[in-house]
């Protein structure tokens, strides 16, 4: 995955691991003038269209393995599964986007229709909606904030654990990364580990939880009933169908789901390249400016381009992704060297990132002692 070649973009540079800078020239309104206007239009009738378009090949995925892969000799479907998953867990990766979208209002103008929407395909993906959406509207109002961010917050040099320490070895970050990848979302929603530090415990499934308003616990009460109706429906089909043609067919798949979730997140918010701000620096502009693009390839339009048009999520959030590409293309002349892709194939990345990226520490000599940077053991 990834296209490999740093330099196939001008905005790369010629060192994509080179700092960007932190005092932009620009306001969010120059950055919103360079849209064309058309960009803001959220439609309906289109946005459905990509509903339907996924779950329409997410069908497709299901009837080819139902029906063929019982069919082959054993060798062969040991390695139909694995295909089967990775092209399944895609798909329903992008409809997870379109809900996280339905999250941004950025689905239609209609925020109930959204709202129905994102609930709908989130809680057939194991995502509490409103919960997920409270908690990633705070991420984005408060990015790379090491103070008030929601998650993917590092840790300072004196805050490493020992266990980090004894990780910090080819197999200590292959098992680090698995951790991450299959077991990280499922314990963020739990456990809120990485995420923001509240005095007690947090998590999304408890109304009280201290992620939440007053106003928002009843929301989070109905997310709570949308993945409690889900595992319900999943149990009587495991009766129906027996356990081992649910964990198959659906379960593995939305795992992927979660795992290309975590991937596509951690790979936005960690890169050597990126600051971090204590309260003493942070404002709006740079926090939401410290993102990086990727380039996941081919699965870039599989995932709606959430990939590779991040930096401007975080500018605009409400832009829907099928304006997206357009309106990154359009801001880039006016971010200069504040935008930043990384082309570098996602595997090597991953590896990179896992090993470069421990802990951070503002500069010894910098006038900016609020402005953190990452750092390898």
């Amino acid at each position: 995955m990834g296209a490999g070649g740093r330099m196939s973009d001008p905005s790369e540079g010629k060192n994509i691991l080179e700092r960007v800078p932190i005092d932009p020239p620009f306001t969010l309104s120059d950055l919103k003038k360079a849209i064309p206007a058309h960009c803001f239009e959220r439609s309906v009738i289109r946005s459905s269209y990509y509903v339907v378009h996924d779950l329409i090949v997410a069908y497709v995925f299901y009837f080819l393995a139902n029906t063929y892969i019982p069919l082959l000799p054993t060798p062969w479907a040991y390695l139909a599964w694995p295909v089967y998953w990775f092209c399944q867990a895609s798909i329903l990766t992008g409809l997870w986007v379109i809900g996280h979208e339905c999250g941004h209002h950025a689905f239609s103008d209609y925020q109930l229709i959204d709202d129905a929407v994102g609930f709908v395909l989130h809680s057939a993906l194991y995502t509490p909606y409103f919960s997920w959406k409270y908690s990633h509207r705070n991420h984005h109002a408060n990015t790379n904030s090491l103070d008030n961010d929601e998650v993917y917050i590092p840790k300072r040099k004196s805050k490493v654990a020992i266990y980090s320490k004894l990780l910090n070895n080819p197999p200590g970050r292959v098992f680090t990364l698995v951790f991450r990848l299959t077991l990280g979302f499922p314990l963020y929603l739990l456990t809120n580990i990485s995420g923001k530090k509240y005095g007690r415990f947090a998590n999304h499934f408890d109304p009280l939880s201290p992620i939440f308003t007053e106003r928002e616990r009843i929301q989070v009460v109905i997310s709570d009933i949308g993945i409690l109706a889900v595992l319900y429906a999943t149990k009587l089909l495991a009766e129906a169908k027996g356990v081992a043609w649910v964990t198959s067919m659906y379960l593995i798949p939305v795992l992927g789901v979660h795992m290309f979730f975590v991937l596509i997140t951690y790979l936005h918010h960690t890169h050597l390249s990126l600051p971090h701000y204590d309260s003493t620096e942070w404002n709006w502009i740079r926090g939401a400016l410290s993102t990086i693009d990727r380039d996941f390839g081919f699965l870039n339009r599989v995932f709606h381009d959430v990939t590779h048009t991040h930096v401007l999520h975080h500018l605009i959030s409400y832009i829907p992704h099928y304006h997206a590409k357009e309106a990154r293309d359009a801001i880039k002349p006016v971010l200069g060297e504040f935008y930043k892709i990384d082309r570098t194939p996602i595997f090597k990345a991953m590896w990179r990132e896992a090993k470069e990226c421990i802990y951070i520490e503002p500069d010894e000599d910098s006038e900016h002692k609020g402005t953190y940077w990452y750092h390898k053991m």
